[in-house]
């Protein structure tokens, strides 16, 4: 039996990932930068975990699954990993064929008492590789790098953790998944089951990005980055990675922002979703304005515009081949109940919600008032106008804050700020154009919503007692 391994000089690379690797939730994940030391303390908290593991006849049992997206990077990364903190003999190491490598090991603690720790080192190359896992009886499981791996592999890991050591020997003491990553496109399975869906004992930490951008492609150090001791050069191992890199890349590597699937130019390349995205609640006493957008996927922006002329856009609600009529009466008034009951509000829309229908005859704006939502038509429904209304908040501040902020709740319009609403390319040889409008998409919606509220404030009086002077509709919200 190995000497006790609770002698192992670990220390956190700094207060997030310290905070992940101490957690007990069931479900939890570390997301960061590259070389924030994630893939260490996720290991070092599987250890932590096999030795609080309550003992079965002075023996504490636990089994793991580490996995990586394929064979090779499991080999040079996670296992290397894995050595070189638990190096062998400790580690008793099974270079087994057939792509599954496992580890032992035995080791005694400082209280007579022994682990005896079993490792599962699989790689999931294929969506078929998941039945690689199907059987397995574990405590718990590492994914390794999540961005890379399928949503198949982490509903799998789920369902075998919980089963080791057997309920005769006492059961679990902790039984999960864990996972670590850089942050992969908010349109992931990981995005949304931890930052969208939020299921009960689900948990992430998010480490703060190695670099801070300064704008005109400038970058510098981020004073609360973790891992930074543990790197050889310092913070020059992230500033010599930004030389060739677009943006794109170096949010989501650099400085650990989620990425944005988009296949066009973004509308709106003056957001910074580090300084226009966070949590905004509305201001009591101050109307709300709601911005809507007509057609069959109807749309609504939810906003407040502050004393000083801040818009701050609350929540956007958005529906699919659904009516005026329907979407306003049974999705946007009991939405505004429930989340903003007593309010008052000016609604305003695209003017061309003022043509009849041939049905009935009846405009957008009738079928709003009639729901209990009278509207305004905006000034215009022009592209541009649209656009610099909006982009007009974007570049300026109001007493050192930004002058326009979202709500993460506000999904979709934030996911169109971040490029999802955008100019689609032309396919040209040799050239790189895109279209003059931008592309109907799900983000177009609530994004084109948004501006017909933002057109609305060009009306407003916008003195310092801005709010006292504007005569808005009584109607709270009921």
């Amino acid at each position: 039996m190995s000497e006790a391994a609770d002698s192992i000089d670990y220390d956190p690379p700094g207060p997030v990932a310290e905070g992940f690797l101490l957690d007990d939730a069931p479900f939890s994940a570390l997301i960061g930068p590259v070389g924030s030391g994630k893939t260490v303390a996720s290991m070092m908290k599987c250890m932590r975990v096999a030795t609080a593991q309550e003992p079965y006849k002075r023996h504490r049992y636990s089994r793991f699954l580490f996995t990586r997206p394929t064979y090779a990077e499991l080999r040079s990364t996670t296992i290397k990993s894995w050595l070189e903190w638990f190096p062998e003999p400790l580690t008793q190491m099974n270079w087994g064929g057939g792509g599954l490598l496992s580890a032992k090991l035995v080791f005694e603690l400082r209280d007579k008492t022994a682990c005896n720790i079993e490792i599962l080192f699989i790689s999931l190359d294929r969506p078929e590789d998941v039945s690689k896992i199907r059987g397995m009886e574990l405590t718990g499981s590492f994914m390794n790098e999540a961005s890379e791996s399928s949503k198949a592999a982490w509903d799998m890991m789920t369902q075998r953790v919980g089963r080791y050591p057997p309920k005769r020997w006492g059961g679990p003491t902790w039984s999960g998944v864990i996972c670590d990553t850089n942050p992969p496109d908010d349109d992931h399975w990981f995005y949304r089951l931890f930052e969208e869906d939020k299921p009960e004992g689900h948990r992430i930490f998010h480490q703060p990005g190695a670099l801070i951008y300064k704008g005109d492609g400038q970058y510098v150090p981020n004073p609360v980055a973790e891992n930074v001791q543990n790197q050889p050069l310092g913070y020059e191992y992230w500033l010599r990675q930004v030389g060739g890199k677009t943006r794109d890349w170096c949010k989501v590597f650099l400085e650990g922002q989620y990425g944005t699937v988009s296949s066009g130019k973004p509308v709106y390349p003056e957001y910074r979703d580090e300084t226009h995205c966070r949590e905004v609640k509305p201001i009591p006493g101050l109307p709300l304005l709601l911005g809507f957008d007509y057609g069959l996927t109807p749309a609504v922006a939810v906003c407040q515009l502050s004393k000083r002329g801040q818009l701050r856009v609350l929540a956007d609600i958005q529906s699919e081949n659904m009516g005026i009529r329907q979407f306003a009466r049974d999705v946007v008034r009991p939405y505004l109940a429930t989340n903003y009951s007593g309010y008052t509000f000016q609604a305003v829309g695209d003017p061309a919600g003022n043509r009849r229908a041939d049905s009935d005859e009846k405009t957008c704006f009738m079928e709003l008032a009639e729901a209990g939502i009278p509207a305004m038509p905006a000034v215009t429904n022009e592209f541009l106008a649209r656009r610099e209304a909006v982009a007009g908040f974007l570049t300026r501040l109001v007493d050192g804050e930004p002058a326009f902020l979202v709500n993460p709740d506000a999904r979709n319009i934030r996911k169109g700020m971040n490029g999802g609403y955008c100019f689609k390319r032309v396919q040209i040889i040799g050239a790189e154009r895109y279209r003059d409008v931008p592309d109907k998409n799900i983000y177009s919606h609530s994004c084109e919503a948004l501006q017909y509220a933002a057109l609305y404030t060009q009306t407003m009086n916008m003195s310092e007692d801005f709010g006292k002077k504007i005569e808005y509709p009584k109607l709270a919200i009921v």
